[in-house]
């Protein structure tokens, strides 16, 4: 997968890309990454890429011209160009799986008080919200996008039942997990996990896996928050 991230600030995506899963992705050729800075599209003497909002209000929109300029310099007929917005589509685990196996993505970074409208009507293919707040720029939202769908590339977490076990995989809150040592400062991990049975162990984390939802996010289960469960 190729993905492009168009931002004003590309310096803030460094340290997610040279750590951990996300460079042994790039290292091992499942991903090719590379964050731009929108600035370079702008014409202008002073490389503006925002101005006032039409109708007055607070704040600066980010300019058409030089998104149009950069997402066409970039895109390919496989490309889905993406637009980190808290209007947008909840990022959910089915949303970061559909990305998942798309070829070419490419997100776009807003700042300020986001994009001139016409670019998400004529240049956007998706507008994505990874939650119900406000974030200064669109880049931290963009890179939460971007862990949550290359982790879902086979072969990128390297065990591939890893993934399956996570949180939302079944619709349902992930089981409780323990490590050694079995007691720590008097609290022991339930029995069960030292039995060997895996059957009943299987049977242990989905009853686990329902409690927890049912407690807190009862919504997962079509269940009603306001009453008593």
């Amino acid at each position: 997968m190729q993905i492009d991230l168009l931002t004003l600030f590309p310096g803030i995506c460094e340290g997610l890309m040279s750590e951990s899963m996300m460079k042994r992705a790039c290292a091992q050729g499942f991903i090719q990454f590379k964050a731009w800075d929108i600035r370079q599209w702008a014409t202008d003497k002073h490389r503006l890429t925002d101005d006032a909002p039409f109708g007055g209000g607070e704040g600066m929109v980010m300019k058409p011209e030089p998104i149009f300029s950069a997402v066409e310099a970039l895109r390919t007929p496989e490309s889905r160009v993406l637009y980190m917005s808290p209007g947008g589509t909840p990022l959910g685990h089915a949303v970061a799986q559909r990305l998942s196996i798309e070829t070419h993505l490419i997100l776009l970074c807003g700042h300020y008080e986001g994009v001139d409208q016409r670019v998400i009507d004529n240049l956007v293919d998706e507008e994505i919200s990874i939650g119900d707040y406000v974030l200064t720029n669109g880049a931290l939202a963009a890179l939460v996008v971007v862990d949550a769908v290359v982790r879902l590339i086979p072969g990128v977490l390297g065990n591939s039942n890893s993934a399956a076990q996570d949180s939302f995989a079944d619709g349902l809150l992930e089981f409780p997990q323990y490590t050694r040592p079995s007691e720590f400062r008097g609290w022991k991990i339930p029995d069960i996990l030292l039995s060997g049975d895996h059957a009943r162990i299987a049977a242990w984390r989905k009853e686990k896996s329902l409690e927890k939802t049912r407690r807190v996010r009862p919504d997962l289960l079509g269940l009603d928050e306001s009453r008593e469960i």
